[in-house]
């Protein structure tokens, strides 16, 4: 069988440009035609024609005011000292807000202002002038008068102010039908079905969240594995019924990617790759009158693309405009690496940092998925620039508001699970504030604090001459700093084992055995130095350990590198092993601190993180993990 390749890198404006004008050329109008719907089912619908009042709002002349109604010359010379009497039912007339003025009364005085004289007057001390406290007829809306006018989508306040115009039914874009088909043999429905060579599918419902969101109607079809006939069969069936059909996975050009072979066999593929990363491998087509997608299998690929050709197109559909970003100026924390030719998209977190915002770029590739629930924003870097230094200013897009951003506290450093948990209890507390953290080892966080690009950093660096933690470190980097550390966690580290230790290890010596596969941690992290102190205590090589060279992040990936086989023992925390099924070898106690400078520690956000991290309920929950000590969280570390 022929493999489909794709050639092209098209720019990503020309490409949705060329498929739109093949779109058009192909009979498709937009918007789409109206239909009638009850106002009170409008909301969020898009108007399909100016809509007009029908009535006046108020239809009446109305009184403003608790009050009584009264002739406004009658009580010209009214005051204090000289206050004027009006008969009740002839010269005033008692009236609640809302009610109707009756005919030959033009104000309405406050009851505040009113005075009892008897039985049949009263008395008021202060003149009323003409259409005081009065609301004439229309003064919201008069008969006749444009209340929303075409292509406008329908928000709370518009739904009150329809029927304060005595609109019961209007006239709305219909909304388009986008089908949405999942394809691919390893994917399975049930989380419960993954496993070894299995994963959840997730996409389909990612993009019919997307497209409802925008407006549209997403109708998920049935998973479809890797076959040709089958795919073929479901595609057909959507064409039938739908505005748009969107095709998830097939879209490389492996032995079964089959998305372009069958829009081209019942259509027209009008682009095929486009110069973005991620989203790189898409297809863009026209089949008959509906506009085809063929979106890239990996996640973040899948969303990008998505964001980008299937959501502005359900929008065209209803008549509105793409929905533009917010954005913001921010300092980069590290340097941006981009591919010329491409436009790239970059995840960020963002905080406040000595009076600056800094965006400390995320974790990339295109199956990373939790770098865009964790992001605050994305750094959009043109096709035409080969990256950004780090500290270069440049604007990101955000996903939240600025006020999301000013509560971020920027954790940047050694990973650890606790963190999390932190960051959750914190956020429950004091709303406005979250915890940010990015995972880049201890001493690259200690030189963020230094490079003023992050608010705090996790640190847990044993001194190998003298076995004491963090101290000379923080010392060392920082030496011309004004520094404060505060005390974390005590926790156990050791090695992180498959259950039921089937290779029988039981020492750092048996990591030399050529039966035994090691997975690591990055060169910087207070994990990896800790492992060549223990080896290096021993007389061993790093050379003679299998899989020294195999890094990863995190505790947590150590783990589950484990528990799936890829290796037989690795390095970490006790926690990340009890959380991943594993067993676990106890080998050294360490300290884990948070590493700060003095002007931060004096904030309101840290003065929080402190108070979460004294606890009872914080602690416990902590411990509860396995390996931890919190009895000294958040106590100062004395410094001689």
């Amino acid at each position: 069988m022929n493999r489909h390749v794709y050639l092209h890198n098209t720019e990503l404006k020309k490409a949705f440009s060329t498929w739109l004008n093949a779109i058009v050329d192909a009979g498709v109008e937009f918007p789409l035609p109206g239909e009638y719907v009850s106002v009170l089912e409008s909301l969020g619908r898009v108007t399909a024609e100016d809509i007009f009042a029908r009535v006046s709002s108020p239809p009446y002349v109305s009184s403003a005011m608790d009050g009584i109604a009264v002739r406004s010359d009658m009580t010209a010379k009214a005051s204090e000292s000289n206050p004027v009497r009006l008969k009740i039912g002839e010269d005033a007339i008692f009236v609640d807000t809302g009610d109707p003025i009756p005919q030959g009364f033009d104000a309405v005085i406050m009851i505040e202002d009113v005075n009892e004289a008897g039985a049949d007057f009263l008395e008021v001390i202060k003149p009323a002038h003409p259409w005081e406290n009065v609301r004439p007829i229309g003064e919201d809306i008069v008969e006749s008068e444009m209340v929303l006018p075409v292509f406008h989508e329908i928000r709370p306040f518009d739904v009150g102010a329809l029927l304060n115009a005595g609109c019961s039914q209007i006239r709305v874009v219909r909304k388009p039908v986008v089908s949405i088909i999942p394809t691919g043999t390893e994917l399975v429905e049930d989380p419960t079905g993954a496993g070894e060579g299995k994963a959840v599918e997730s996409n389909s419902h990612v993009v019919s969240s997307m497209v409802a969101s925008s407006g549209g109607i997403p109708v998920r079809l049935g998973l479809v594995p890797d076959d040709l006939y089958a795919i073929e069969e479901c595609f057909l069936k959507a064409l039938e019924s739908s505005d748009m059909v969107v095709m998830n996975g097939g879209t490389s050009a492996g032995r079964e990617d089959f998305t372009a072979r069958v829009i081209s066999a019942h259509g027209k593929v009008v682009v095929h790759g486009v110069g973005m990363k991620p989203g790189k491998p898409l297809v863009l087509g026209v089949c008959g009158r509906v506009p085809v997608v063929g979106l890239p299998g990996f996640p973040l690929a899948n969303f990008r693309a998505a964001e980008e050709f299937v959501v502005p197109l359900v929008r065209r559909f209803l008549g509105l405009e793409q929905v533009r970003s917010r954005k913001v100026e921010v300092f980069l924390a590290r340097k941006v690496f981009s591919s010329i030719g491409f436009e790239e998209f970059v995840q960020v977190k963002v905080g406040r940092v000595g009076g600056r915002l800094v965006a400390l770029p995320m974790k990339r590739g295109s199956g990373v998925l939790m770098s865009l629930v964790r992001a605050d924003g994305v750094l959009r870097i043109p096709s035409e620039v080969e990256g950004y230094e780090k500290g270069k200013k440049v604007n990101i897009e955000i996903y939240g508001t600025d006020s999301d951003i000013e509560g971020n506290i920027l954790v940047v450093g050694s990973h650890d699970v606790s963190l999390d948990i932190l960051g959750s209890f914190l956020h429950r507390k004091y709303p406005r504030l979250k915890l940010a953290s990015a995972h880049v080892g201890s001493i690259a966080g200690i030189m963020a604090l230094k490079e003023r690009e992050a608010n705090v950093a996790g640190v847990h660096l044993i001194d190998p001459e003298t076995g004491e933690y963090n101290i000379p470190y923080v010392r060392r980097y920082l030496e011309n700093e004004d520094f404060a550390i505060f005390r974390f966690a005590c926790r156990t580290q050791g090695l992180i084992v498959k259950k039921g230790n089937p290779k029988k290890i039981t020492s750092v010596e048996d990591l030399a055995r050529s039966d035994v596969i090691f997975v690591n941690r990055q060169r910087g992290s207070g994990t990896r130095i800790l492992c060549d102190l223990l080896i290096r205590n021993r007389g061993m090589e790093p050379s003679l350990v299998r899989g020294y060279e195999n890094e990863v992040p995190t505790h947590t990936m150590v783990a589950a590198t484990v528990a799936r086989g890829y290796a037989d023992a690795g390095l970490g925390i006790l926690a990340a092993a009890h959380a991943l099924g594993c067993d676990f070898i106890p080998l050294a106690e360490e300290r884990f601190d948070l590493v700060l400078l003095r002007d931060f520690a004096k904030t309101e956000g840290f003065l929080a993180v402190i108070d979460v991290l004294k606890s009872p309920d914080f602690k416990k929950r902590v411990e509860s993990l396995g390996g931890y000590d919190l009895s000294e969280a958040g106590e100062p570390v004395i410094l001689e």
